[in-house]
């Protein structure tokens, strides 16, 4: 198996894409430290990767601190001897539009997501350098992050803000052998559970059931499984060449996102006045759109209302 012998962390790996990213590592011959806020639902995640024949032990604790960080770090080096590969999954979620996002909603999401990946990341890339491994960072973004999101404020700062991140960690990383980049899942989670316009395909996953066509390669929407492979290759040694990268993956569909460039330049003699940009803005028409654009649904996937 490609990561025989290697030590992953997963943060936020109680459930969902976590323990999803968490069971492929494992399958693929690391030790993992799971984690989750929940004791049971640790020790939980921890009795399906054993059953599974991989090797876990838990860290019960909010992510965000040095302390968590430290403790992370510590776990893996104490039960299995080391730290290879880190995965930064944890987050939450407190959606409101910015006229009602309370000081607290928007300070709890920032230091889970954003707070908790530079701890984790500082701490294992510290240990790397010291015992100079080789690891992999492999934070976990958003298409929030890289688009924007209605009522998502807090987390689209994250999210857009990992992204940041990691493009700098890949700088300051490369003399060291470290590879530092972003997936970008697109799959069904408890979130997309509850929106009407993936009804279809989450009903389908659920009764075990492949999703319809349309989601998996027109909508590049899919199982957290299908996320799984892409963290796992990151974390090996085939990917020592890549770095500094935000990848999309979900359903059927791999994408790779652009470093954001300039769509559009003008020069004018002198500069810009005021009253030059007044009289005619250069780039009228040309303004970049924001949000996910989604395409309309096909008749047959249209969410059932009592009505129909």
């Amino acid at each position: 198996m490609s990561l025989d012998g290697k030590v992953a962390i997963v943060t936020g790996s109680g459930r969902g894409l976590g323990l999803a990213y968490a069971r492929e590592l494992a399958r693929q011959g690391a030790a993992v430290v799971v984690n989750d806020v929940d004791a049971s639902v640790a020790d939980e995640a921890v009795a399906v990767i054993t059953a599974d024949g991989g090797r876990a032990v838990a860290v019960v604790a909010p992510v965000g601190s040095t302390e968590t960080a430290q403790a992370l770090v510590a776990a893996a080096v104490e039960n299995f001897g080391g730290l290879d590969i880190l995965v930064t999954n944890a987050g939450v979620l407190r959606d409101k539009s910015l006229l009602k996002m309370t000081d607290e909603d928007f300070d709890l999401v920032i230091n889970v997501h954003l707070r908790g990946t530079f701890t984790c990341v500082r701490e294992a890339y510290a240990y790397f350098k010291e015992h100079h491994v080789a690891g992999r960072i492999i934070t976990i973004g958003s298409p929030t992050g890289q688009r924007g999101n209605f009522g998502q404020t807090n987390y689209a700062a994250a999210k857009a803000g990992i992204v940041g991140m990691v493009r700098t960690w890949a700088m300051e990383m490369k003399k060291a052998g470290v590879t530092a980049n972003a997936v970008i899942p697109v799959a069904a989670t408890a979130m997309t559970k509850t929106v009407p316009y993936f009804a279809a395909a989450v009903e389908a996953d659920e009764r075990g059931e492949a999703m319809p066509d349309f989601f998996r390669k027109d909508l590049g929407f899919g199982t957290a499984e299908d996320v799984a492979g892409l963290v796992a290759f990151l974390a090996s040694e085939e990917a020592a060449g890549i770095t500094g990268q935000a990848i999309g993956v979900g359903g059927d569909r791999l994408q790779l996102w652009s470093h954001p460039e300039a769509v559009a330049t003008q020069y004018r003699d002198g500069g810009w006045s005021y009253a030059d940009l007044a009289s005619a803005f250069p780039f009228a028409g040309q303004q970049q759109g924001v949000g996910e654009k989604f395409p309309p649904l096909p008749e047959d996937l249209q969410p059932q209302t009592a009505s129909n």
